[in-house]
C-alpha cells in the first residue's frame, strides 16, 4: 500500500483544548483511511470516563522511568507536572499493521520526534487565544491555575506553528476536519 513500504507517521500538535483529538477522530470516521492516533504513556491519574490503553497507557513514575531507560519512548516530556511519551512499539505495531501512526503531541514531543526519525507530515492545529480560553473553561475539568498555565503554554506553542509543515485553523470543526483531509489525502490515494 505504502510507496516504500513503511507507514506513513504523522504529527498533529496544537494548544490544550485546540480540538487536536475531536478533529482526527472526525477525519478518521469520514475517510476510513487506515489510520491510528498513537495512545500516550502518562503518569497522570486517570480522569473520570478514561479507559486504561484506549485513552492513554497510565503508568506509574517507576515504571514509565523503567521504559525510559530501556529507550521505548519515541519521545517523553513533563508536561503540566506529569510524564507523557509516546511508545516506540505502537508506531512499530500499527506500521507493521499497514496504519499510518498519528501522533498528537506538544510541540516539545514534536521537536523530540523528528530529531528521532522523519515525520512524513505535521500540521499544527490553532485556535485563537480567547476562543481556546472559552474552550477550557467550557470542558470544565481545569482549575483557574491550570487554565492560566494552559493558557501561557499556548502562547509559546502558537509562536512555534512556524516549525509545522501546515497550519490549520481550528474555528469551525467541520471545516477543520475537511481541510486536514485535503492535506492528508496524499498518502491515502490508491490507484485503481
Amino acid at each position: 500500500m505504502w510507496s516504500d513500504g513503511l507507514a506513513p507517521l504523522m504529527v498533529l500538535s496544537g494548544p490544550s483544548g485546540a480540538g487536536k483529538t475531536t478533529i482526527l477522530t472526525g477525519l478518521i470516521q469520514r475517510t476510513g483511511w487506515p489510520i491510528r492516533q498513537s495512545v500516550s504513556a502518562t503518569t497522570r491519574p486517570p480522569r473520570a470516563g478514561e479507559v486504561p490503553g484506549v485513552h492513554y497507557h497510565f503508568l506509574d513514575r517507576a515504571a514509565f522511568e523503567a521504559e525510559v531507560q530501556a529507550g521505548g519512548f519515541l519521545e517523553h516530556a513533563v508536561v503540566h507536572g506529569h510524564l507523557y511519551g509516546t511508545l516506540v512499539r505502537t508506531v512499530e505495531d500499527n506500521s507493521r499493521d499497514g496504519r499510518a501512526t498519528v501522533l498528537a503531541i506538544d510541540v516539545q514531543g514534536f521537536r523530540k520526534v523528528r530529531g528521532r526519525r522523519p515525520v512524513d507530515s505535521s500540521v499544527f492545529v490553532s485556535v485563537p487565544l480567547p476562543e481556546l480560553e472559552k474552550r477550557l473553561r467550557l470542558r470544565g475539568m481545569d482549575s483557574e491555575e491550570a487554565i492560566a498555565r494552559r493558557l501561557a503554554n499556548a502562547r509559546g506553542e502558537l509562536a512555534a506553528s512556524g516549525e509545522y509543515d501546515e497550519i490549520l485553523e481550528n474555528r469551525e470543526l467541520e471545516a477543520a476536519i475537511e481541510k486536514l483531509a485535503m492535506i492528508w489525502e496524499r498518502f491515502f490515494h490508491m490507484e485503481a
